[in-house]
């Protein structure tokens, strides 16, 4: 496979230094401008201050690119074309030589390959409301991809318990950055465990160290809360949810297009707050990643 390095990444990685993936499906799709493209600056600039090289993924002409430049960080904030890319889509991406921002799937993937151990998001996929078949295609990445990725549980709009069941029952190790709950993305609280708490990041770095002695082939998910200052009532998320769900299905809302759709709404509703939510949890994600990256050596 070939990968295309930014000369940053490239040293990086030559000389083995702490490096940490970001995915860019939340500057093309998750987040509106200008906080798209001020968050993706802002989310290498945390990460370099740490004395980690930032990665951020994405496909530009049929190419997959690990670190990227400010003409290309601009396109995909502001780009009307940019296809969203998981899994499935990176042939299609790579024969039409199309523009794509990157899932958490196809960002892990490319991450591993690329020699990258953490990778830093938001909130993973998983499965859907309504239906336990219809499972994000990060889920089964995580399964089978042995990287660290840093989160803030899985996003709100998906259904969190069935998600952490088919995380357990498939191997993904969860851990709580200092906490003992998965957090629920805008909310501190899921209700929902944890396999073991982590008080820091060289705790994180000895399990991962130990998963990779094992030889095993799972990502190691950590979970971080959001920051107190910006976490959301569950009861009062639940209701803006409940009003984006039916806006979703009046206006026939599926497939990719449904948690972009979801995330705006819930952001329009709530007059702004889900959104300095998850720009929060992002910035806050990225310091923990590259505290980890660095723990591991």
């Amino acid at each position: 496979m070939k990968l295309n390095f930014s000369e940053e990444v490239s040293g990086a990685l030559h000389f083995d230094r702490p490096v940490v993936a970001l995915e860019s499906t939340v500057i093309a799709h998750g987040l509106p401008y200008p906080q798209n493209i001020e968050t993706a600056y802002k989310l290498e600039r945390i990460i370099r201050e740490k004395g980690v090289t930032p990665a951020t993924i994405a496909v530009f002409d049929g190419e997959i690119t690990v670190g990227l430049n400010d003409d290309q960080l601009e396109t995909l904030a502001t780009a009307p074309d940019v296809r969203k890319v998981s899994i499935r889509d990176l042939p299609i991406a790579l024969a039409k030589k199309l523009n794509g921002a990157t899932t958490v799937a196809a960002t892990s993937f490319i991450a591993h390959a690329a020699g990258i151990k953490v990778f830093a998001t938001g909130g993973i996929g998983g499965v859907h409301r309504g239906n336990d078949s219809d499972v994000s295609a990060d889920l089964p990445e995580l399964a089978r991809t042995p990287i660290v990725v840093v989160c803030s549980g899985a996003k709100i709009v998906l259904d969190l318990h069935a998600t952490r069941e088919w995380l357990e029952t498939y191997g993904v190790s969860v851990l709580g950055w200092k906490c003992d709950e998965m957090p629920a993305f805008y909310s501190v609280s899921s209700s929902l465990g944890v396999d073991e708490s982590v008080e820091n990041a060289a705790e994180a770095a000895k399990i991962i160290k130990a998963r990779d002695d094992l030889g095993l082939k799972s990502a190691v998910l950590v979970t971080v809360p959001v920051p107190d200052e910006f976490a959301i009532d569950p009861v009062e998320l639940e209701e803006i949810l409940s009003e984006a769900l039916d806006l979703a299905t009046t206006r026939n809302k599926h497939g990719k297009e449904i948690t972009p759709f979801l995330l705006a709404q819930m952001a329009e509703k709530s007059k702004g707050k889900t959104l300095a939510a998850n720009i929060a949890l992002l910035e806050n994600n990225a310091r923990v990643a590259a505290g980890i990256a660095l723990a591991l050596g």
